[in-house]
């Protein structure tokens, strides 16, 4: 059985680094026999949650559309920006909406819960996203998602990519390889 793994960057720039981030770990992924679903965030826009709005007019379409592709997937590859030392409010806000019930009253913690996830991050300045990931990964273990220990911070990575989009880096290049491997590896143990 081939794995399904959902892949985005937390990032709705066009010329986004962690684009160009995720989009060459999930290469890398489907090199290892992973099918991968690569999604742009601008295709599910939703509002900045409020319960009081969720209340009012239930939740968003794009929201259960998601959580849709999430239910179909086994896994998650996941690449965000750093803004001043944490993560991206895109991420935090799709994954609050995530989390909330659809509209046939599936929980959506019921869906992250146990699904395997890989983080990176990209950056031009030198720490690369390093200063975020650890939230990201306490963000995502407290969704219940389980988060492969390998994490790669690309530095300087408005010319960290070759033309062929691998990176610059071998090692790092590698490196991001090995994320694609746990996570793949993670989603076969638990779904056998």
């Amino acid at each position: 059985m081939s794995i399904r793994l959902l892949a985005f960057a937390a990032s709705t720039r066009k010329a986004s680094v962690n684009r160009r981030l995720i989009t060459r770990l999930a290469h890398l992924a489907g090199d290892q026999g992973a099918e991968i679903n690569l999604l742009d965030l601008n295709d599910f826009p939703m509002p900045l949650y409020d319960g009081d709005s969720e209340e009012a007019n239930g939740r968003p379409a794009s929201a259960d559309r998601l959580q849709a592709l999430f239910a179909s997937h086994q896994g998650l590859l996941l690449a965000t920006p750093e803004y001043n030392g944490f993560f991206s409010p895109l991420l935090k806000n799709t994954f609050d909406w995530l989390s909330r019930p659809d509209t046939e009253g599936q929980s959506g913690m019921d869906v992250l819960r146990g699904m395997p996830v890989g983080i990176v991050s990209a950056s031009p300045g030198g720490m690369g996203g390093m200063r975020a990931l650890p939230f990201v990964r306490l963000y995502l273990n407290n969704l219940g998602m389980l988060v492969a220990p390998q994490q790669i911070a690309v530095s300087r990575a408005g010319s960290a990519f070759r033309e062929d989009g691998s990176l610059d880096d071998e090692g790092q290049d590698h490196a991001l390889a090995s994320v694609a491997q746990q996570v793949i590896e993670l989603a076969r143990l638990r779904h056998g």
